[in-house]
């Protein structure tokens, strides 16, 4: 068989010329080995590469993917890199991208492999060529793979002094920053310029965007002067991703910087856009501060930028919020005189602010109205007038809202049964609330720990501890991590039993579980030990929160004037006082 191919060998060399070869030619190559091993095959393709003048690359890539529909074997290594280096050479830049995108389909050879494979070709591989090479096989790795691949990709790329372009390295940068991946994204980015890689402006604009999400702001605006410093000007992009990095961490002082950069970019001469001024009535809105949303929205209008549904969506969400309602409700009046009719998103936070206010006739007027205009209802809708009804008190009428539900086919979610099971917990029917937890079950709904921390205080609150702290257990099974909350409840569930060994056992299981003890583990505590005239004790706790920086809150000074000062206990506190407590 050997002799077979070395013989069509022969004939194939002295029967094509440079540069090409008939398909007449490729198929009789590719009959003669129809029936040979994969190794046979390998030994005639490493022939073919070696021999002068050079075997026609596009026809050497005809017969590998011909061999991969015949034999089961990929490539080897040597032979794959070579390939890859004609194609390279010769420019065939498309075909050398699908067969990259190939190879980081299969998984046939790692990127690191590969790499020191077309680092050891002779005679040596270009630097420029080398590098083309491994650009295109990060961006295909980034297309086809998990992020680690092209990660290490590029990484050892840097190992051969290989200079990458932004080509590939923006699309990583990007990628790793959409995984959560800031402090790998940055590593890149240092990297790069270390390498001597020039980014680019849409390089500086993920990185802005990267920092802003993992709430690194002080960087992000590092590298809006970075973007001068290489010669770019920052865009509406740039000052948009910023805005909104500001307006997403909330609270005024960073409001306040938001304000800021809008007015810095009007300075500049970069005109605000939809999406800046949305961004910022949003920040406003969530901050709850609708009076300096309706500001922005004001200098929107003034500019010429019409508010878009999104705009008004997030006005009525604003003032629904803190609970102005009928202001909510202009708005959308104002939405149908521009021609935006309310949609669903409308309707769910107008439903919301009534159900917040115990509003629950008015809610279900404009859930008819909503029904009405051929809107659809979602489970959100659904969810908020069953946690409405739940806690105020009209259970059935949630459990009705539940079945209306089941009608519509809109499958209720862990929202759904977590706030039927607290509503049922509330009136203290715990059988509703377990077939809530079988219906769970029969849906495959997994309990989260919402409804982890709603059972455990139903429990507590009836005095059933034991059980309670079987849940608590039930939880570290499952893997679900308890919080705070879990552990205050059971600590005040065991404190008023007056079971303080297994409370303070269960603190000692918080803390071992690095969840250190706060303000409301030691107001519980206090407040036990204050009960049973314990004073000392308690005021030793007391100073043990203040030693470790908690502040006391006002259940810390109600605690302290109920439980202590007019039982005629006067706390020993150094640095604090607490006169205005009797």
């Amino acid at each position: 068989m050997a002799y077979q191919f070395h013989r069509h060998l022969s004939i194939s060399r002295s029967t094509y010329s440079l540069p090409d070869l008939s398909p007449q030619q490729c198929r009789r190559l590719q009959s003669s080995t129809s029936s040979a091993p994969s190794t046979s095959f390998f030994s005639l393709f490493h022939h073919l590469l070696s021999i002068s003048p050079p075997f026609p690359p596009l026809l050497l890539l005809r017969l590998t993917r011909w061999a991969r529909s015949r034999f089961l074997d990929p490539l080897p290594l040597p032979l794959h890199s070579s390939l890859l280096l004609s194609l390279s050479t010769h420019k065939l830049y498309s075909h050398l991208r699908s067969e990259l995108h190939f190879l980081s389909l299969s998984g046939h050879h790692s990127a690191s492999s590969l790499l020191h494979t077309l680092s050891l070709s002779s005679p040596p591989l270009r630097r420029d060529s080398f590098s083309l090479i491994a650009d295109m096989l990060t961006l295909s790795l980034i297309k086809t793979s998990k992020i680690n691949s092209p990660l290490e990709c590029y990484f050892r790329s840097g190992d051969y002094n290989l200079h990458l372009s932004t080509l590939s390295i923006n699309p990583l940068l990007s990628s790793l920053i959409k995984e959560g991946k800031t402090d790998d994204a940055e590593k890149v980015y240092q990297d790069m310029l270390r390498r001597k890689i020039g980014p680019n402006l849409i390089t500086l604009n993920t990185m802005i965007n990267g920092f802003c999400k993992a709430g690194k702001l002080r960087r992000a605006g590092d590298l809006l002067e970075d973007i001068k410093s290489y010669g770019f000007e920052p865009t509406v992009i740039t000052y948009n991703t910023l805005i909104d990095g500001y307006c997403k961490k909330g609270k005024a002082g960073k409001m306040y910087k938001a304000d800021e950069l809008l007015k810095d970019m009007v300075l500049k001469g970069i005109k605000p856009n939809v999406v800046t001024f949305n961004t910022l009535i949003h920040g406003y809105c969530e901050d709850l501060n609708c009076k300096a949303a309706m500001r922005i929205f004001t200098q929107m209008k003034s500019q010429g930028i019409s508010a878009n549904s999104i705009t008004y969506n997030s006005l009525i969400s604003g003032f629904c919020g803190e609970g102005k309602i009928d202001e909510a409700i202009e708005l959308i009046r104002e939405t149908e005189g521009c021609g935006l009719m309310p949609n669903l998103v409308s309707y769910n936070s107008i439903i919301d602010g009534f159900c917040k206010k115990g509003l629950m006739a008015e809610a279900k007027i404009w859930f008819n109205e909503m029904i009405s205009r051929k809107i659809d209802p979602n489970v959100i809708t659904y969810n908020t007038l069953i946690d409405g009804y739940c806690k105020h008190g009209t259970i059935e009428e949630a459990m009705g809202t539940k079945i209306k539900m089941d009608r519509k086919k809109i499958n209720p979610n862990i929202s759904t049964y977590n706030c039927l099971i607290l509503g049922l917990s509330k009136k203290g029917d715990m059988k509703g609330a377990h077939e809530i937890l079988d219906e769970m079950g029969v849906k495959n709904v997994k309990a989260d720990l919402v409804t982890y921390n709603i059972l455990i205080n139903a429990l507590c609150q009836q005095g059933d501890t034991i059980k309670a702290v079987k849940l608590l257990d039930e939880m570290y099974e499952i893997g679900i991590e308890p919080s705070h909350l879990t552990y205050n409840t059971l600590i005040d569930g065991l404190c008023k039993k007056g079971n303080i060994k297994a409370a303070l056992n269960m603190r000692y299981r918080m803390e071992k579980n690095k969840k250190r003890a706060n303000v409301v583990t030691y107001n519980v505590l206090i407040e036990y030990y204050c009960g049973k005239g314990e004073f000392s004790e308690g005021n030793e706790l007391l100073n043990e929160m203040l030693e470790k920086g908690l502040v006391p809150n006002r259940v810390t000074y109600d605690v302290i004037k109920e439980g202590m000062v007019k039982k005629g206990f006067t706390p020993d506190i150094k640095g604090f006082a607490f006169d205005d407590c009797s």
